[in-house]
């Protein structure tokens, strides 16, 4: 595990036990299952066509402040506007100036899955998902042991939500699927692969083109990370994506749900090879 990766991780760890003193989590579990169901969100990456995940992101460690975004449930309205298939929220706090609040509005405000995008160390955090309104978590192979990868993905079926699993090359999707097998067979998998290095956080444009071959045929396959614009989906739809994660192409547009329209519709006529 990377420096930042390990700080990160620990400071997540650090916010668990925070958050459980004040609210046990059998307390939380109760406090989710109130909820009613989120829509799907693997279901929503596997209609026809390629999807769009467009994300609430207002920084990041390799960029500092992206944007303001003083309203995420109005950005999140604009990107439904747009055609997105699902709403992805930034929730680490000290990092990328996300909320847990900024998911609740989020969701509160779309019919749309969101995704809570976070580093995902404890069965908590599912929960809390859950409770805020998710539909999915985020969970990073390269941050996890298998044991709790496997354990993750079972508290994670287990609060009735998805998981887009992050891998970052084959062994780590390798690790992915054997997980998936362990703890949630006959659910969908979903495989994100991030164009950007967690050790240097560089983006490579020619990481999906590496691992898509490694992924299982039947994985939904999601492209994260340095997506620009049209030309970058169609390029990655070439190869075999089923989504695209978009954070500050969209996040930053001076009309996002243009933004996202424009990717919808480049993904829409693009052709995907079987």
């Amino acid at each position: 595990m990377t420096g930042f990766l390990a700080r990160v991780c620990t400071e997540a760890r650090d916010r668990v036990a925070e958050a459980a003193r004040a609210e046990p989590l059998e307390a939380l579990r109760e406090r989710a299952a109130q909820r009613p169901t989120a829509p799907g969100f693997a279901d929503a990456l596997s209609g026809s066509g390629l999807a769009v995940i467009a994300e609430v992101k207002r920084a990041s460690p390799s960029r500092g402040r992206i944007a303001a975004i003083p309203d995420p449930a109005w950005l999140a309205r604009q990107y439904a506007e747009g055609g997105a298939a699902a709403v992805s929220v930034l929730t680490e706090p000290a990092h990328f100036a996300g909320s847990l609040d900024d998911l609740a509005m989020v969701a509160a405000a779309v019919r749309l899955p969101v995704l809570r995008k976070d580093f995902v160390v404890d069965p908590y955090q599912i929960f809390q998902a859950r409770a805020a309104g998710a539909a999915a978590v985020l969970l990073i192979v390269a941050a996890l042991p298998q044991p709790e990868l496997v354990r993750l993905l079972a508290a994670t079926a287990a609060a009735g939500l998805d998981a887009l699993v992050e891998v970052h090359d084959e062994g780590e999707a390798e690790r992915a699927a054997a997980a998936h097998a362990e703890a949630t067979a006959g659910r969908p998998l979903v495989i994100g692969v991030n164009a950007r290095d967690l050790s240097t956080l560089k983006v490579d444009p020619d990481r999906f083109a590496a691992v898509r071959a490694a992924l299982p045929r039947d994985a939904i396959a999601v492209a994260e990370s340095g997506v620009q614009g049209p030309a970058d989906a169609r390029r990655l739809a070439a190869l075999g994506a089923d989504a695209v994660l978009v954070g500050e192409h969209v996040a930053t547009a001076g009309n996002p749900a243009a933004a996202v329209r424009a990717l919808a519709e480049a993904l829409a006529d693009q052709e995907v090879p079987s």
